[in-house]
């Protein structure tokens, strides 16, 4: 590259060629470049205070080199200025204020000149290949891509793509797969950044949807969109769950995606490094889909929590170590596929829980209605857990109860009433008593019980209230998972410990939807607004005054 700079026209244009062609960029980057290190060579030998500019022509190789200068009354800067008789010899009608030319010979270079004409070469090139490799790839996320196994550095996975280097991270790779150099890798393409250093291209075999992307390649329902895998949940190396379900009733979208003695799945399999897939059908209807990615356990009952997103599952008393897998291993990926956290019980449990509840249920109608056990039960076996419903249900639902009329109805409705207002004063004076301030009680979607919470949480005034976010506030608490496990064949792994409980928002126990928790925010914040409004107007006043 060195000779390029005082080589001959052909030599200029072939060297162009040659490097646009190799590094696969543009050809009038690669000329670009040489421009500006030719400029840089003249600026050397003609002083770095002028103006130069250069210009090779793509076509015919010729090179062309000048300075810019301004026309001036009175020059003051003798290099980039020139006065009106100065002007006229370069340039016949120039006049005040015109940029004119002035051609200067071209410049041989020397060794130092010919050095740093290169760097400045090499620099565009390599800026202009960093930029072409980012615009290959930036749309790219989401497709597998097969590469060259190039190193392994810290455990992270560099993957010559062609024109470009990839990394799967240590986390984003199949446990305990040996990784060699000069081996051939299948990964998917996650993420794409730009980089000083050229593009970042993120790679993965751990994602769920690139086990989806190896059955669309091997099943071909899938590639034409006959089948749809809606949900996909993975323990890398060890066992998936897929959610499939087909467009066409007289496919089987589990028998297309088993094949032929399970040859298309087991092609799957094998380059997972024998990761263990169940196929399942997918369903609409919540409580038939865990049903069926809790298989191969069998499902004695389901009970949905639309509310906290929660899923009861009750299965024989055989069938729970089935039902939770090895170290939670099924129900943790049953919850990932459907969306839901998946508690399991046994029957016992299950009626143990049920019998609690409706002992609780009925000990407290007994006690806040004044009413006899037989009733107290009568109203839990309706349906009923809590005193709002009896309050504020419709009468005749009351009335219709098998033993009731509309008089013993009116007057439990009546009693409920009394029992809610009597919470209410009890909440009203520990609220009182923790010191919480009476303006929180004006703030809309706030009963006396939610400020009593507030207060044993420090929140007492409405600075406090306002300081919080909205998720600090209303995020409901997710309990830790079942601590019940299958029976190990080893000592418990720390990562198998119960994890601590997230203890959510401060209300989170209540139920408050995110409009309401925003309300609840803002309104708080609202006597910071009306603190700023008489100190504006009195400025404003002062202002007009003046």
């Amino acid at each position: 590259m060195a000779s390029s700079i005082s080589a001959n026209k052909a030599e200029l244009l072939a060297i162009a060629n040659s490097v646009a062609s190799e590094k696969m960029i543009d050809k009038a980057i690669v000329i670009e470049a040489m421009e500006e290190a030719i400029q840089k060579a003249a600026r050397a030998r003609y002083g770095n205070e002028n103006d130069i500019r250069a210009k090779l022509d793509p076509m015919t190789g010729d090179l062309r080199l000048w300075r810019v200068v301004e026309v001036v009354e009175e020059v003051d800067d003798y290099f980039k200025q020139v006065n009106l008789e100065q002007a006229a010899k370069l340039q016949a009608d120039a006049k005040v204020g015109d940029y004119i030319v002035d051609p200067l010979p071209p410049v041989d270079l020397g060794r130092i000149d010919a050095q740093s004409a290169k760097q400045v070469i090499f620099q565009k090139v390599r800026d202009a290949e960093r930029e072409r490799q980012f615009e290959e790839f930036k749309d790219r996320a989401g497709e597998v891509i097969t590469g060259v196994i190039k190193s392994v550095e810290f455990g992270h996975v560099i993957v010559n793509l062609g024109r470009a280097e990839g990394v799967i991270r240590r986390d984003q790779q199949i446990p305990r797969e040996a990784a060699r150099p000069g081996e051939r890798v299948r990964a998917l393409i996650t993420k794409v950044e730009r980089n000083n250093r050229g593009p970042q291209i993120f790679l993965s075999r751990a994602h769920p949807d690139f086990m989806k992307k190896l059955f669309a390649q091997e099943v071909p329902e899938i590639y034409d969109g006959i089948i749809t895998i809606q949900a996909a949940a993975r323990d890398p190396g060890s066992r998936a769950k897929i959610g499939v379900i087909s467009r066409d009733s007289s496919i089987d979208p589990v028998g297309a995606c088993v094949g032929m003695k399970g040859s298309r799945v087991q092609a799957v399999v094998q380059e997972l490094q024998g990761e263990k897939i169940d196929i399942i059908p997918w369903s609409e209807d919540t409580a038939t889909f865990v049903v069926n990615a809790l298989q191969p356990a069998t499902v004695s009952r389901v009970v949905l929590d639309e509310e906290d997103g929660r899923i009861e599952v009750v299965v024989p008393d055989d069938q729970l170590s089935l039902a939770i897998g090895r170290r939670g291993q099924n129900v943790r990926l049953a919850s990932q596929l459907t969306g839901h956290q998946i508690d399991i019980m046994t029957e016992e449990e299950a009626s143990e829980k049920r019998s609690r509840e409706f002992a609780e249920r009925s000990k407290m109608f007994e006690e806040e209605l004044d009413v006899d056990e037989t009733l107290s039960q009568l109203l839990v076996a309706e349906g009923f857990a809590e005193l709002e419903e009896v309050a504020y249900v419709e009468l005749e639902e009351l009335a219709t109860i098998e033993g009731f009329d509309e008089e013993l109805a009116e007057e439990l409705q009546s009693r409920a009433k009394e029992a809610l207002d009597r919470q209410e004063a009890a909440y009203r004076a520990e609220r009182q008593g923790l010191g919480v301030e009476d303006a929180l009680a004006e703030i809309p979607h706030l009963t006396e019980a939610m400020l009593v919470t507030l207060g044993k949480a420090g929140i007492k005034t409405l600075d406090d209230l306002a300081d919080l976010a909205t998720d600090e506030l209303i995020a409901k608490k997710r309990e830790a998972p079942r601590r019940r496990q299958a029976p190990t064949d080893g000592p418990r792994l720390r990562s198998d410990r119960p994890k601590p409980e997230d203890k959510g928002g401060v209300l989170g126990e209540y139920g408050l939807s995110e409009e309401q928790g925003n309300e609840i925010i803002m309104a708080a914040r609202a006597h910071w607004f009306e603190d700023e409004e008489p100190a504006t107007e009195e400025a404003a006043h002062a202002d007009s005054e003046q």
